[in-house]
């Protein structure tokens, strides 16, 4: 059987984040519960995550699969992935998705930071499996460089990046630095946004209705950071940048690669300093990474269309919405799939991509 990394699962941060948070920022951090008793964190006043009003995020007592076992415990996740089928789990956040959005940006470093270690000791406890992805400042730009540094030397193998943040996009100067050091580092970095954590609503606040939110919300951030990325310019001023987009399928990138590719070839100068190739080229270069869902109608067109290099596994454990524990199956028995294509897509590609 080939090697199997999930590009894409969740930690559920639970008590042991939010019992130092609670006592290390009393004022920002509060338990709260819903009118019908669940439980829920305030952050600065916020609700994460917010369930109600325009885009909004999953209730909370509606987040996680029914199918895992013991979702909360390194021991318990790494037992899911056997089940599963998963050799790797590289482990994003789930609560602290938000912490880009913070308002307080002395806070937002603290809180990173303390994300960070947490991640960190709960992977060490995986046996070799677990992998963290850490949390970046990016309130606080030169923290966040800090930040990065610190999270390579901790063993973590990628960075969170929000697909936006309120005031800028991820073509801003000021990020520049950031990409830099990652490059320096080689350390990868993934775009992951989520509705509810009070990240920039990017079209989904039209919709009241988690689940017309969903719909949307992880495709339109999407495409809102692959925009910002590649017609930005960002690959050119550094075209060893890995980035991966997250937890919208893939089915979706070679139409929008061919909708960035007419306007780089027709207005493309109107955008200064900016993209200098054909979009698709930046597939090929090696700096544009996407996660796929195992049963995708259209997954092997994608191969057919871009190859399959550029194509990850991603399980989205133990979310509500993940196939686990199907999800390996559905992808290791498809049909139309070459026996190549799915050992890339399973494990050989986010083995190169984490560096693994």
């Amino acid at each position: 059987m080939s090697l199997t990394i999930d590009a894409d699962a969740h930690v559920i941060e639970g008590i042991g984040l939010a019992s130092e948070a609670l006592s290390r920022w009393p004022d920002k951090v509060k338990l709260a519960r819903t009118s019908d008793g669940t439980p829920v964190f305030t952050i600065e006043g916020r609700v994460y995550p917010e369930s109600h009003g325009p885009g909004a995020g999953c209730p909370p007592q509606h987040g996680l699969t029914e199918n895992a076992d013991d979702p909360h415990s390194p021991a318990g996740v790494v037992a899911d992935a056997e089940r599963e089928g998963i050799d790797q789990m590289v482990l994003f956040p789930s609560l602290a998705l938000g912490v880009a959005g913070y308002q307080d940006a002395a806070f937002a470093v603290g809180f990173a930071r303390l994300y960070n270690r947490f991640i960190s000791d709960y992977c060490k406890k995986g046996g070799g499996r677990l992998f963290g992805a850490a949390v970046v400042p990016l309130q606080d730009v030169d923290a966040s460089v800090d930040v990065l540094h610190e999270a390579k030397e901790a063993g973590h193998v990628c960075a969170v990046l929000p697909p936006a943040l309120r005031w800028k996009n991820l073509d801003h100067p000021d990020f520049d630095r950031l990409y830099a050091a990652a490059v320096d580092l080689d350390l990868p970095l993934g775009i992951h946004g989520a509705p509810g954590v009070h990240l920039p609503p990017i079209g989904v606040d039209r919709f009241t209705n988690y689940i017309q939110v969903h719909c949307i919300s992880f495709p339109f951030d999407q495409m809102t950071a692959m925009t910002a990325l590649i017609s930005g310019g960002v690959f050119d001023r550094h075209p060893k940048l890995r980035v991966a987009f997250l937890e919208a399928g893939v089915t979706w990138v070679p139409y929008f690669l061919d909708r960035l590719h007419e306007h780089w070839e027709k207005r493309g100068d109107w955008i200064e300093n900016g993209w200098r190739r054909d979009p698709r080229d930046y597939v090929a270069a090696g700096n544009v990474w996407v996660s796929c869902e195992p049963g995708e109608t259209l997954l092997p067109a994608v191969v057919d269309a871009l190859g399959a290099d550029f194509i990850l596994y991603a399980s989205d454990y133990p979310h509500w919405d993940s196939a686990f524990p199907n999800s390996t199956r559905t992808l290791r028995e498809r049909a139309d799939l070459g026996a190549d294509a799915r050992s890339r897509i399973l494990g050989t590609n986010a083995r190169r991509f984490f560096g693994l």
